[in-house]
C-alpha cells in the first residue's frame, strides 16, 4: 500500500490530499499475535506493542512522519491530528486499539541526529481478552479487500552474532559514572541517568520477528514493541490514557536476580531498604507527579515503592494514577513527561547537559517514548529500554542500550554491573537458537 500524501513536519497543520480509509473488523483467534508477522519484512516495517499475548501487531506502511527537533512531540501530535480528522473510519470493533490508531517513537534528546518515527500500518492486529480484531489502513483508492491473518513461518536466529564496545569501553564508563558522582556532591546534580551502547553485528541480516518472539517469550510482564527499527522489551509505561483515566509506572532502583528464589526474596528486601535505591526512586516518582498534576483533577502517589520481579532484575516500581482534567492526548501527557528523572535525572536540565556530556554518544530513541495511540487521544506510551536499533542501511547490524541512575552512593563498578545486567535480554534475544 501507497504512502498517503500527508501533512509534513513543516506544515503540520495542512490538510491531507489523500485522506486514509481505515476499517475495523472482529477476527477470529488466529493465534500469538507476535507469530502474525510476516516473512520478508525490513525492521522499519515491523510494528508491536504486546504485553503477556495482548496488544497490537502491524506490517507496512499506510502512512508516516518523521521529525526531529525540540518541537517532535508537537509536529508529530499536529500530523496525527490531521490524519485522523481527515481519515474515513468504520471501526466494527469499539475497543481501545481498533479503528485509527498510529505507533511512534522519539529521540531522547532535542538535538539527537535520529528522527522521530510515527508509522500508521497498512495492516494491525489486536487482541484484547478474548476478542481479535485486523485493521486495514489505505490512502484514497487503494483495495479495501481485507488482508489473510494467519501465523507465518517461524523466523531463523541471527547467525554468528559478534559483540564490541560501543562509544565507551566499560572502564571508561566506569570513569565517567564516577565523574558523575563528583558533580553530584559538587551539588551540581541530584541525579543524572548514564547510559552505555553495545554494537552486536551478525553474519546475516536479522529479523525483528526473531527478536520480538524471544524477548516475549522471556519477559512477558514487558511491553515487548517495535517501532522504525527500534525493538525491546520495556517494563516501564511511561503514561496510559485510557477513557479519563491516567496512568504512569515509575521504575527506577534496580538489583539482578540470582535464580536462587530464597537469594532474590532476601535480595528484594534489601533493595526495599536501600536508601541509594530509594532516594533515586524518589526523584523519579517525584518528577512523574509533578508533570501529571497540572493534567489531572485528582492522583494517587503512593509512599512507598513496590518490587517489580523480572526474569533478570528487579526493580523498585511506583504506579502513579490520575483523572484526566483536559483534552490533552496521551502523546501530549509523554511529552509533557519526557525525560522523566527514571531515564534523564534531577533537575532535568541540568542532567540532560551532563549526560550530553558524559556518554560521548547520541542515544537516538533509546530512554525516548514508544508506542501507540488512537484518533481520540488514548493511547499507551512506554519508556524504549532493554532494547536495539536495527540498522537501516546494514540490518545484520544492532545497537544496544543500557543505563543506570547515578545518585551521590553509586559506586562506578557496581553500575557497570548493573548495566550489563540490563544489556542481557537483547544479548540473549541476538544469541538465542532454535528450539
Amino acid at each position: 500500500m501507497s504512502t498517503a500524501a500527508l501533512p509534513t513536519p513543516s506544515d503540520p497543520a495542512a490538510a491531507p490530499g489523500t485522506p486514509l480509509v481505515v476499517r475495523s473488523v472482529p477476527l477470529e483467534d488466529p493465534g500469538p499475535l507476535l507469530a502474525l508477522l510476516p516473512a520478508g519484512l525490513a525492521a522499519s516495517e515491523v510494528v508491536s506493542w504486546v504485553r503477556r499475548g495482548e496488544g497490537l501487531v502491524g506490517w507496512g506502511v499506510a502512512a508516516e512522519c518523521r521529525t526531529r527537533g525540540p518541537q517532535r512531540f508537537a509536529e508529530a501530535q499536529d500530523w496525527w491530528s490531521a490524519v485522523a480528522a481527515h481519515a474515513s473510519v468504520r471501526d466494527e470493533v469499539g475497543l481501545p486499539g481498533s479503528g485509527a490508531v498510529v505507533f511512534g517513537s522519539f529521540p531522547f534528546a532535542d538535538d539527537s541526529a535520529e528522527e522521530a518515527r510515527l508509522v500508521v500500518p497498512a495492516v494491525t492486529v489486536g487482541r484484547r481478552g478474548s476478542r481479535w480484531w485486523v485493521t486495514t489502513a489505505y490512502a484514497g483508492a487503494g483495495a479495501s479487500r481485507l488482508p489473510v491473518v494467519a501465523p507465518a513461518p517461524a523466523p531463523e536466529a541471527p547467525y554468528d552474532v559478534a559483540f564490541a564496545d560501543g562509544a565507551q569501553e566499560p572502564v571508561q564508563w566506569a570513569g565517567s559514572v564516577a565523574e558523575a558522582v563528583r558533580r553530584i556532591n559538587r551539588g551540581d546534580v541530584d541525579k543524572v541517568v548514564l547510559a552505555r551502547d553495545l554494537l552486536a553485528v551478525a553474519r546475516r541480516p536479522v529479523d525483528a520477528r526473531w527478536v520480538l518472539q524471544q524477548l516475549a517469550a522471556r519477559y512477558d510482564t514487558t511491553w515487548t514493541f517495535a517501532v522504525g527499527g527500534l525493538v525491546g522489551a520495556t517494563p516501564e509505561l511511561l503514561v496510559r490514557r485510557d477513557q479519563g483515566l491516567v496512568t504512569s509506572r515509575v521504575l527506577a532502583g534496580t538489583i539482578r536476580r540470582t535464580g536462587d528464589d530464597v537469594k532474590d526474596l532476601a535480595l528484594a528486601g534489601g533493595l526495599a531498604r536501600s536508601s541509594k535505591d530509594l532516594e533515586e526512586h524518589e526523584y523519579a516518582v517525584r518528577s512523574v507527579a509533578d508533570a501529571l498534576a497540572p493534567h489531572c483533577s485528582s492522583m494517587n502517589v503512593p509512599e512507598s515503592p513496590f518490587v517489580l520481579h523480572l526474569s533478570n532484575v528487579m526493580h523498585l516500581a511506583t504506579d502513579v494514577t490520575g483523572v484526566s482534567a483536559d483534552a490533552v492526548s496521551s502523546l501530549g501527557l509523554a511529552a509533557s513527561l519526557h525525560p522523566s528523572a527514571a531515564v534523564g535525572g534531577t533537575p532535568t536540565a541540568e542532567a540532560v547537559a551532563l549526560i550530553a556530556e558524559l556518554e560521548g554518544m547520541d542515544r537516538g530513541r533509546y530512554a525516548g517514548p514508544v508506542g501507540w495511540m488512537d484518533r481520540s487521544g488514548d493511547g499507551e506510551w512506554g519508556i524504549a529500554l532493554r532494547c536495539g536499533r536495527i540498522d537501516d542501511d546494514d540490518p545484520r547490524a544492532v545497537r544496544l542500550y543500557a543505563g543506570c541512575g547515578i545518585v551521590a552512593g553509586s559506586v562506578p563498578e557496581a553500575e557497570v554491573a548493573e548495566s550489563d545486567a540490563k544489556l542481557v535480554p537483547m544479548r540473549d534475544a541476538l544469541t538465542a537458537t532454535a528450539s
